[in-house]
């Protein structure tokens, strides 16, 4: 069954840190339903709304907290959907 959450991320690094971060975003796009992003001078920050496979979310967001100068919260709810 497929999971509705939440991923937060910040990003204190430049530009090659933004560049990983969107390689991984689109390998991961299937599951990405919503993204509403804050760029600051020094930290971005970004919302995701993803819905996928729990082991797929759990994925992306392992990836992601694997790159340097990128910070990940992520919250899963409860609610299956098909």
């Amino acid at each position: 069954m497929k999971r509705i959450g939440v991923v937060g991320i910040v990003v204190t690094g430049g530009r090659e840190a933004a560049l990983e971060m969107q390689r991984v975003l689109s390998d991961f796009a299937d599951i990405i339903v919503g993204r509403m992003g804050v760029p600051r001078e020094k930290v971005n920050t970004i919302a995701l709304i993803v819905e996928g496979e729990q082991e797929r979310i759990s994925a992306l967001t392992g990836r992601l907290g694997r790159l340097e100068n990128i910070s990940i919260k992520s919250a899963l709810t409860a609610v299956e959907v098909e």
